[in-house]
């Protein structure tokens, strides 16, 4: 419910995950950009419902599990959460625009 009345029209995004700061934020100096940390520019209240719900989706979703078993082998594991909570963002987004249920991956 917190997401609907955040995002009001969900349709008016092109990306949530920008809006909702699960993207990298990057700085640049002339040609060199170096990536930090997730961005600081959020919805506070957004990104801290996703990662709560990415905590219940990891345990219902085998999919989404695997995903964050595969991801910490090559990144940090505070960072495949926010991967995999962005996976889980897209499938709200298609979810919400679709008009259809959710549907677990099977593996």
């Amino acid at each position: 419910m917190t997401l609907l009345t955040e995002l009001y029209d969900i349709a008016r995004f092109s990306s949530l995950a920008s809006y909702t700061g699960l993207v990298p934020g990057i700085t640049s100096s002339g040609e060199t950009e170096y990536t930090k940390g997730i961005t600081y520019r959020r919805n506070p209240i957004l990104r801290g419902v996703l990662i709560e719900a990415f905590w219940a989706a990891v345990r219902k979703d085998p999919a989404l599990m695997m995903a964050f078993h595969r991801f910490p082998l090559r990144m940090k594991k505070t960072a495949a959460m926010v991967h995999v909570a962005s996976k889980l963002l897209n499938r709200i987004r298609f979810v919400l625009i679709n008009q259809e249920r959710y549907v677990s991956a099977v593996v």
